[in-house]
């Protein structure tokens, strides 16, 4: 199994559209390993977009991301990056396609709702950044054998 990390940015929390947002999610049949609401301070916002240090949009980044909570999460499955990537559509909302996360809630630049890995190397640097290996779960949904197929099981 694959392990990624996504965050219901600010704009997604204020707008009620957590529950809306997971049900996709669980719906495609990822796991949730790890949960939780949380305001992000300045240091974890910093860690988080290190990567775009020097960026002309970093600060803004930062300071949205600290501006209201947030939901962290760990989401695992087959392909789970690849799979929540192509929910999330777009980075954009006004360029997203619809029937994707960006494509039917989104419509600005700044406001995209959602942040997810793009990458394992991001995932393995981004989940450390809010969750400790206790506090995430392995587990099987009962349906595990009608969402993937044999030799897709991990």
């Amino acid at each position: 199994m694959e392990r990624t990390f996504c965050m219901i940015k600010p704009d997604g929390v204020q707008r009620r559209l957590v529950g809306k947002i997971l049900q996709r999610f669980e719906e495609k049949g990822l796991r949730i390993a790890g949960i939780k609401l949380l305001q992000v301070n300045q240091a974890t916002a910093e860690d988080l977009y290190s990567v775009h240090k020097g960026r002309p949009f970093y600060g803004t980044l930062v300071k949205f991301v600290t501006s209201s909570p947030v939901v962290a999460m760990v989401l695992d499955g087959t392909y789970t990056i690849e799979v929540v990537r192509a929910l999330l559509g777009a980075t954009f909302g006004h360029q997203a396609a619809p029937g994707t996360i960006r494509g039917d809630y989104g419509s600005s630049k700044g406001f995209n709702l959602i942040h997810a890995s793009d990458s394992k190397e991001s995932a393995a640097r981004e989940i450390p950044i809010f969750f400790k290996p206790k506090e995430l779960v392995a587990w099987t949904h009962s349906d595990h054998p009608w969402v993937y197929e044999e030799p897709e099981r991990g």
